[in-house]
């Protein structure tokens, strides 16, 4: 799909006002902030407009305050961080109602490289709804509008999508940019063989993705726990494993669908079993390793085995294009995040374009340590889902063409 859009480089924003919507939607415990990474992030986006001598107005949502002020939700930790991060005052606007005396206030007193955050945009009710009133009230801040948020590109709210249509200029930021580029392009114009790896829980999340990826890729690969329904489609036994009764039909006719387009689909040959889901998550656990369509039926299968694991590092080898979603197992359980891990490994290792869809996979590549050696990680899981499906994301489609 390509970008297309017009992108902070291609406006000047001295002496005018940026609202920029960036995603710091960060995990917060006890007031301090656990992980940063999207912090660090937005920054590049941020100095640009900072050194291009724009007034500089920040927004961005923080989990799910539905509407009303939640003080524990407050962006407050993030203006006092992101002040250190680019070694100067990020200021911040304290209104419930999030365009307020004080963002009206301090946007009025700025100057040229000034840099303000507004308050949770989750405060107000209108937000998640892209009401008009609260679009108007941003917009009213602003002269050129910066979408930098792509973890929330998938859905029209007033921050993204209503706002564009009350100040004249809108474009993406860097990171936007990067993540139209990274998987547009993987998606769309890919360099073959192009391999995509698909995981997690349920089919349901993924029956889009994965008839479109079918369409687009040369070998797919199936893990986690979706892969049970397709072995049952296939005839196979798969004892107490996850299975999605109503999408078995289904998952036989995307089984068909690969063979008619001369598409490789794997699933799992072997299978690493438990008597239980194992509970807390991380608990030390009993495994017996058994072929993925002969579960004996008191057991669940939990992670790919060892045969698994060798097959499909071994697709990956020569891949030029991987694009994995989902783990292969129940990760948070250091016994079975083998395949998981081995994914994770076979991808730092290929000289392939490797981009990570957001959501567990990031989590799970960040956590075992391989982060830096991926081409792409992107920061939204349920966007990069979509932009796997092939839809085209509100967000990006706000933005003004180039």
């Amino acid at each position: 799909m390509g970008l297309n859009k017009k992108s902070v480089d291609d406006i000047n924003v001295k002496g005018q006002r940026v609202l920029v919507r960036c995603d710091f939607n960060v995990p917060l415990k006890d007031g301090k902030i656990t992980d940063e990474n999207r912090l660090v992030a937005a920054l590049p986006t941020i100095k640009k407009l900072i050194a291009d001598g724009g007034k500089v107005i920040l927004c961005s949502h923080l989990g799910k305050p539905k509407g009303e002020p939640k003080p524990e939700l407050s962006l407050a930790p993030v203006a006092v961080r992101l002040s250190e991060l680019l070694g100067q005052e990020v200021k911040f606007a304290a209104d419930p109602e999030v365009v307020g005396p004080n963002a009206k206030a301090a946007v009025e007193a700025m100057k040229d490289g000034d840099v303000i955050l507004l308050e949770n945009t989750r405060y107000r009710v209108e937000e998640t709804k892209n009401g008009e009133a609260f679009s108007k009230e941003l917009a009213s801040l602003a002269d050129v509008f910066v979408n930098d948020a792509f973890g929330t590109a998938h859905r029209a709210h007033c921050s993204n999508v209503g706002v564009t249509q009350y100040v004249q200029t809108s474009v993406v930021g860097y990171l936007m940019e990067k993540e139209i580029n990274f998987l547009g392009n993987a998606v769309e114009n890919p360099v073959r063989p192009f391999v995509a790896i698909l995981g997690g829980a349920k089919v349901a999340d993924k029956l889009n993705v994965i008839s479109n990826l079918l369409e687009k890729c040369d070998t797919l690969i199936i893990g986690g726990g979706m892969a049970y329904t397709f072995i049952k489609a296939k005839g196979g036994e798969i004892g107490t494993s996850l299975l999605d009764d109503t999408k078995i039909d289904y998952c036989r006719e995307m089984i068909e669908k690969a063979e008619k387009l001369g598409k490789k689909l794997y699933l799992p040959v072997d299978t690493v079993t438990t008597a239980e889901f194992p509970n807390p998550i991380d608990a030390e656990i009993a495994t017996e390793i058994v072929d993925s369509d002969k579960i004996p039926a008191d057991r669940m299968g939990m992670d790919i085995g060892p045969k698994t694991i060798a097959m499909y590092a071994d697709a990956v080898k020569n891949a030029k294009t991987v694009v994995w979603n989902g783990p292969m197992g129940v990760f948070e359980n250091p016994i079975l995040a083998a395949g998981t891990k081995a994914v994770a490994e076979a991808l730092a290792e290929t000289d392939a374009t490797t981009i990570i869809g957001g959501g567990d996979s990031a989590a799970a590549v960040n956590q075992l340590g391989y982060g830096d050696k991926m081409s792409h990680i992107s920061t939204g899981g349920g966007a990069s889902l979509e932009f796997l499906e092939g839809k085209e994301l509100p967000g990006v489609a706000a933005a003004n063409d180039k």
